[in-house]
């Protein structure tokens, strides 16, 4: 067993026989003076003492010193099924040695294979097979909002408060999280809805009781705030950025019934919740029983690759031969055949499977942490996709956003990385490479355990 160093409570990360080799790379210090002088100052790091990750393998990563971490954050939800999964790294080093890069002006059977490979798992009779290939999700939503547009004639578009959706000038318009967008200008024909974030719920009611209050809501801000002809809805099934908020079951089939009511399509950003991660479905919007006229995805797509994609119907998708479009890298031999070979990861090692039964063992740990520990306000999520939101006092709901930064920090110390949500910052974000184990998730809650322990 691997023991990290602790202040109060000795933690031990499970055996991995992966050996790190030798770094010989510049130090942390020459690499926190270098990015200081030569890259842009807006590009964060996540922690006060930042750590220079250089090797990784499956569910683990090894700093510079050696010192192996446990991945429960995923490169940010983008690492599915490991770090360099032997046969993905496999693949990549064949068809660099063939090809590195040709555009679609061209045909390339990766590309045509991937987008089949794609279709044949959207849900059936939904017809979504047709895929266009971007680099990241910024790309892939900006795509289906373009698309939407020029599709239905109309403008407005609705996306969901705590949402987020990308980095884009228009994308940061879709994304309504304060901490997430800059002071400029908003695109304009962006309206935000109410989410169904239950803990938080705006309106002070309760669920059932409620009527969904959130989701009717819908209709009075497109009858109030639109002309009553709307271009499309945009939401991820769970949000990610927004601290883990999982909705209602009924949130999604009401608010879809109300927007095709005036008009509009309806867009499921799978980019953080797709491919198996919350294990009962393969896409996210299959939890809530809905289907979406558009599917955009990344992140877990490609396991690391600069890769995303919308696929659509091919009516939605005929509005590209309006004029000339055109995407330098989207679909490029090496990304597709990344995205086509964690396709077949998937299947082939059950990953879906191994998501939901670890997930749920996971979450149950988690939860029992609750009875330990006040500052556990909710554990929320579904498969591998959870959040732990922090609060001061369980009755005021008053985040603890400072404390989940000394949650985050001490965890790194031991051993564990994991992400931060949420407005204030006080949600942490549990989103692995969906090969983790249950000794994984044992070190986990026994590293939030002591965490918890020492802040609270």
């Amino acid at each position: 067993m691997t023991t990290t160093n602790t202040t109060s409570k000795r933690i031990s990360l499970p055996v991995c026989n992966h050996k790190p080799a030798p770094y010989s790379g510049p130090s942390k210090e020459q690499l926190l003076a270098l990015r200081r002088e030569y890259l842009n100052p807006g590009i964060l790091t996540y922690y006060k003492d930042p750590i220079a990750i250089v090797e990784g393998h499956m569910q683990y990563l090894w700093d510079e010193t050696g010192k192996q971490y446990l991945d429960a954050f995923a490169g940010i939800v983008t690492v599915s099924v490991g770090h360099c999964h032997p046969k993905i790294t496999e693949r990549i080093r064949e068809q660099v040695g063939k090809l590195v890069h040709t555009t679609t002006i061209y045909l390339h059977p990766n590309v045509v294979q991937f987008a089949e490979a794609l279709a044949k798992r959207m849900p059936k009779g939904a017809n979504l097979k047709q895929t266009y290939f971007t680099n990241s999700g910024s790309e892939a939503n900006e795509l289906a909002i373009m698309m939407a547009r020029m599709h239905t004639g109309r403008h407005d578009v609705i996306s969901l408060r705590n949402c987020y959706h990308g980095g884009s000038n228009q994308t940061i318009g879709l994304t309504a999280v304060g901490t997430w967008k800059y002071p400029l200008p908003s695109p304009p024909n962006i309206k935000n809805a109410t989410p169904g974030y239950c803990y938080r719920c705006p309106y002070g009611l309760e669920y059932p009781s409620c009527d969904v209050k959130c989701a009717r809501d819908v209709e009075d801000l497109i009858r109030y705030e639109t002309c009553g002809e709307i271009a499309a809805f945009i939401a991820e099934p769970i949000q990610g950025v927004g601290g883990t908020v999982v909705p209602p079951p009924e949130y999604y089939g009401i608010v879809y019934d109300i927007v095709r009511k005036y008009g509009g399509l309806c867009i499921a950003d799978e980019v953080q919740t797709g491919f198996g991660r919350t294990g009962s479905h393969y896409w996210g919007h299959q939890n809530w029983g809905v289907v979406p006229d558009m599917v955009t995805m990344a992140k877990g797509i490609g396991n690391g690759a600069p890769l995303g994609a919308c696929t659509t119907r091919p009516e939605i998708a005929q509005t590209m031969k309006q004029r000339l479009h055109f995407n330098t890298f989207g679909g490029n031999p090496v990304s597709a055949i990344q995205g086509m070979s964690v396709l077949e990861i998937i299947d082939e090692e059950k990953i879906q499977q191994h998501a939901a039964k670890v997930g749920g063992y996971l979450k149950d740990k988690l939860t029992d942490l609750m009875d330990k520990h006040d500052m556990i306000g909710e554990v929320r999520g579904m498969g591998l996709m959870l959040g732990v939101e922090l609060v001061k006092d369980r009755k005021t709901k008053e985040p603890a956003s400072a404390e989940a930064g000394q949650v985050v920090e001490l965890a790194k110390d031991r051993g564990l990385l994991m992400g931060k949500g949420g407005l204030y910052g006080n949600t942490l974000r549990i989103k692995p490479p969906m090969c983790i184990t249950e000794a994984d998730c044992d070190f986990l809650a026994d590293c939030l355990d002591a965490c918890l322990e020492e802040v609270g």
